[in-house]
């Protein structure tokens, strides 16, 4: 059994494995897909693959829609080398549920890939055709929010960005710049409409595409180097809107044991790769059974009906709540509390965090206790029903290999907003800072974690953040087991909105922090003592 188009038609052996294969007619669909492309995504990962073509096929399987997806990636071309080519734009959908069974699909609706190889590729050459035609419909992406950063970590255009700046949409080598690039090769052929839509995991996603297309474009137009009414079209919201979305699915990389129960089933000739950007991908993709996208419905040329494949579309006041409701006070508060304790305790899987008495009386005590109170209420989803889901389905899952090492990363650009807004809704409305036990211990747990050294005293290595430096001098004077040997240079970290979103000191926090942090900061032992006494003074 392999997965090509080809090894797909002998459906009985499939079947029999118990794996569901696509129920469309795939040369049809194709050459649709072809004359008329009505969706093309940037970025080619697991999410994609978990979410976005799986919704698609749905509407095709059951013939609500006749046109699949292309997708493009900008990053990391060798994705489309080794995980979309070998298998002829097919992949597989391992779906985990919680109670052990493991749904198996093909997906298929992926109907073109390739990559973002710039004015002289031979992909970019589709791509101008794809956004020359009055038929498309939607350009998203899943980039991740560093891929909507023009500039480097000094406040400096990056050195492709600053050459697109000067050479125009012809030589434009950025991400954002190839982008931009193909948005004025539609404006040069017709100027139709489009929405473009970031599917990334950010707050007002929408409006960091917008901005990063807009600077480029606005650059060009007052530089000569495009028609002086481009950045119009672009300001246009009944030409190009950029809708806002948030979006919701645990995707962790490839996992070795799914990859194992694939070959047992029979499946051949695919395997765990890594890139040289270091991206781990497969023919198939693990993830959970939970999933949402919701998408501000600003479309104006339309849209497929993907609502019939799940996702909802609603008004950009809804799109916000949803988002701050599972950013700030149901979902992220609760894994970045688990990342944090979970790599000074040693675990490596956040399920296993949920079998932990302990840990899972910090989760819902962050989640249901201090944050449930200010959490935002779309109404098309009950933040009640989410943290239920997210406490004793999503997160106990033990069939979805995700880690706290993962979730671990860019712990610093995180506690903004997945802690910072919550302190702030607490002082804003009145309510009592003192009531907030478990935010603080989970500040102090990341001091903790900063001095490098695990529960046990070992060193421990630390998940990629950058504002690691902008920390660690302060830390530095407060080295592992030494409690608390600087008290004013914590003090001073505590202060910086910037990592925590809140001058800690001024919400009346700082104090507790310190407190928490002494204690753990002691003896081999002393973390899991502290998050034992106080996880427990709090229920």
């Amino acid at each position: 059994m392999k997965l090509t188009r080809k090894g797909i038609e002998d459906k009985e052996k499939w079947l029999a494995a118990g794996i569901e294969l696509p129920a469309f007619d795939y040369k049809s669909v194709y050459e649709k897909t072809k004359q008329q492309p009505v969706w093309v995504h940037f970025g080619a990962g697991n999410i994609f693959r978990a979410l976005q073509a799986p919704a698609m096929q749905a509407l095709l399987d059951s013939g609500e829609y006749d046109r699949g997806l292309i997708v493009c990636e900008g990053f990391d071309y060798e994705i489309i080398e080794k995980a979309y080519t070998p298998y002829d734009n097919l992949s597989l959908l391992m779906t985990l549920g919680s109670d052990g069974n493991i749904k198996k699909k093909v997906i298929g609706s992926v109907m073109e890939s390739c990559v973002l190889d710039g004015s002289g590729g031979k992909d970019y050459g589709r791509l101008k055709e794809i956004f020359a035609s009055p038929s498309l419909q939607m350009i998203s992406f899943t980039i991740t929010e560093k891929g909507y950063s023009l500039r480097d970590g000094s406040g400096n255009y990056s050195k492709a960005v600053a050459h697109d700046m000067e050479a125009g949409p012809e030589k434009a080598e950025s991400y954002i710049g190839k982008v931009a690039a193909l948005i004025y090769h539609r404006f040069k052929n017709g100027a139709y409409p489009v929405a473009c839509i970031s599917m990334d995991n950010c707050s007002r996603n929408g409006d960091l595409l917008k901005s990063a297309i807009l600077e480029i474009a606005g650059t060009w137009c007052e530089r000569g180097l495009s028609d002086a009414e481009f950045e119009a079209y672009l300001r246009d919201n009944n030409k190009v809107s950029f809708p806002w979305t948030m979006i919701d699915k645990i995707t962790p990389r490839p996992d070795l044991n799914i990859l194992n129960e694939l070959k047992d089933a029979g499946v051949e000739d695919i395997e765990l790769t890594e890139t040289k950007m270091h991206t781990c991908t497969s023919g198939f993709v693990n993830t959970e059974e939970t999933e949402y996208l919701v998408i501000e419905d600003d479309f104006p040329a339309g849209r497929p009906p993907l609502e019939k494949a799940g996702f909802y579309f609603t008004d950009r006041e809804t799109v916000m709540k949803a988002e701050s409701m599972k950013v700030t006070t149901c979902l992220n508060p609760v894994h970045t509390s688990l990342a944090v304790f979970g790599c000074l305790l040693g675990f490596k899987k956040i399920s296993d965090e949920m079998k932990d008495p302990d840990l899972k009386k910090l989760a819902e005590s962050i989640g249901y206790k201090e944050g449930l109170p200010v959490a935002d209420d779309p109404g098309i989803i009950k933040p009640s029903d989410f943290i239920d889901t997210v406490i004793k389905k999503r997160l106990p899952n033990p069939f979805l290999p995700d880690t706290p090492q993962r979730i671990a990363t860019d712990t610093s650009k995180k506690l903004p907003i997945r802690f910072g807004i919550t302190i702030s809704r607490y002082i804003e409305r009145g309510l009592d800072t003192d009531n907030l036990r478990m935010i603080p211990l989970v500040f102090a747990g990341w001091l903790r974690y900063l001095t490098g050294y695990d529960d046990e005293g070992n060193p421990m290595e630390k998940s990629p953040d950058p504002g690691i430096e902008i920390a660690e001098p302060y830390m530095a004077k407060n080295p592992y087991g030494s409690g608390i040997k600087d008290r004013d240079a914590i003090l001073e970290l505590l202060s910086k909105k910037e990592i925590f979103g809140a001058d800690l000191n001024k919400a009346g926090l700082s104090e507790k922090v310190l407190s928490y942090f002494e204690e753990m900061n002691s003896t081999p032992g002393s973390v899991r003592a502290v998050l034992k006494k106080y996880v427990n003074e709090s229920v």
